[in-house]
């Protein structure tokens, strides 16, 4: 079948990125506060925990400068965006970057803020530059390959700028700690990490992606075909990727009606005939499946059923007069279970040529049959009244299917048609 509509795809990647994306500032927001909490706990319950630490004594608002601002940041964030998709409008790419970029400058806000208090270079070992690590895993949520490199990349160079202007890096120094390569190496893990989360975000991406387009898929086969049709048949509809050619093909229908249904509703309320109706259309419908028809249509207290149609079926006839047989089973097995709601059915069967394809407009669409085909088929069912016969069918389904116990009724005489048709009774 083809893709989903531009729009409704486009509009569907929009609101799960935005809804990505807030789940994304909400997570970040909750470790924020926690992270402040813990932090605030500390500096002002543990006193001689925090002096051997630290070379000069850290005030308890401390974690206020360093956490509270982007925790203030990311809670105005998450009601912006939240204020913009109430609106249906969307998170501007550019704004995405300048977000990714105030976001992950936390951990160089801490490192710098902790180098006041402690020795730069174990501010480095301490575990603020950790953090740069949440904000590029958590990246992956912006479903965008991009913005999750940008991410990794504003971590690795924000880390390079601010150990070469808190440290006394020697290029080539005996210490490990204070040589470029010791530190250098740790931006490069930072910006693969950036490159890793990117391919896991373009892979969320593109699963949603396949998600969207195959539900889009599925529904336009419904819309097309109605949700009676059997998961089977729809997964061989997906299959051919395109949607059914209008032509003209060799199709057999088949038409059942409730016999004395509308007097039979009289007695009853609106919700007990609908509920008997669903009832018993439940299992029609499952009788049409197993046989590889499809309901095209239902008529109210009735319906028409198609074999051979959409997709080719060389046993179509076989299959429409097996199902004939099943379906007037089925009736005495509800009968024997349903006395206060017996029914009685009449089935028409016709096999010939018929002019297939979608009709409607853009918004509304379904696939329908129609020709001489058709009508003489509800023909047949109609005449079935006449006949008190339960099933009767064409000679060209008698020819397709050779079936024994068929009654000839002979040539009949039927409304609309200039000669009589020939009608067999089946068993």
């Amino acid at each position: 079948m083809p893709d989903a509509a531009p729009d409704f795809f486009s509009d569907a990647l929009r609101r799960e990125i935005i809804r990505s994306e807030r789940e994304r500032m909400r997570a970040l927001a909750i470790i924020l506060a926690a992270l402040l909490a813990l932090s605030l706990g500390v500096v002002n319950f543990f006193p001689s925990y925090t002096s051997r630490i630290f070379a000069r004594d850290v005030p308890g608002w401390l974690p206020f400068v360093g956490i509270g601002p982007f925790l203030l940041y990311e809670l105005g964030s998450l009601t912006f965006l939240g204020y913009r998709a109430s609106r249906g409008l969307d998170f501007p790419q550019v704004a995405r970057f300048g977000n990714a970029f105030i976001e992950t400058s936390l951990p160089a806000a801490i490192i710098v803020t902790l180098s006041h208090y402690m020795d730069p270079l174990l501010v480095f070992s301490f575990w603020p530059p950790l953090l740069y690590f949440i904000f590029i895993l958590l990246s992956t949520l912006r479903l965008d390959f991009w913005l999750s490199v940008w991410t990794g990349s504003v971590a690795g160079v924000q880390q390079m700028v601010l150990v070469l202007w808190l440290l006394p890096i020697e290029p080539w120094g005996s210490i490990p700690q204070e040589t470029l390569l010791f530190h250098f190496s740790r931006t490069l893990v930072l910006f693969t990490s950036g490159l890793v989360a990117g391919f896991v975000a373009n892979s969320l991406r593109t699963q949603f992606e396949h998600s969207v387009r195959a539900v889009a898929a599925r529904d336009r086969v419904t819309n097309l075909f109605g949700q009676h049709v059997s998961p089977a048949v729809v997964d061989r509809l997906l299959a051919t990727q395109s949607e059914p050619p209008s032509e003209i093909r060799t199709v057999c229908v088949l038409f059942l009606d409730i016999r004395g249904f509308t007097a039979m509703t009289r007695r009853r309320s609106a919700e007990e005939t609908v509920a008997l109706l669903n009832a018993f259309f439940a299992r029609m419908i499952d009788v049409v499946d197993r046989n590889n028809g499809i309901i095209n249509k239902f008529l109210g207290d009735g319906f028409l059923a198609l074999f051979g149609a959409p997709l080719a079926d060389p046993a179509a006839a076989r299959n429409a007069l097996a199902a004939a047989h099943a379906m007037i089973d089925t009736v005495g097995e509800w009968n024997a279970t349903h006395p206060g709601w017996a029914l009685r059915v009449g089935i028409g069967i016709h096999l010939g040529e018929a002019v297939t394809g979608t009709v409607g407009s853009p918004q509304r669409k379904e696939y329908t049959v129609i020709g001489d085909t058709v009508n003489l088929a509800a023909r047949l069912e109609q005449l079935t009244k006449e006949m008190g016969a339960q099933l009767l069918v064409s000679q060209s389904v008698l020819d397709a299917t050779s079936s024994d116990g068929a009654v000839d009724l002979g040539p009949v005489e039927i409304r609309g048609y200039e000669e009589r048709v020939r009608v067999w009774r089946m068993a």
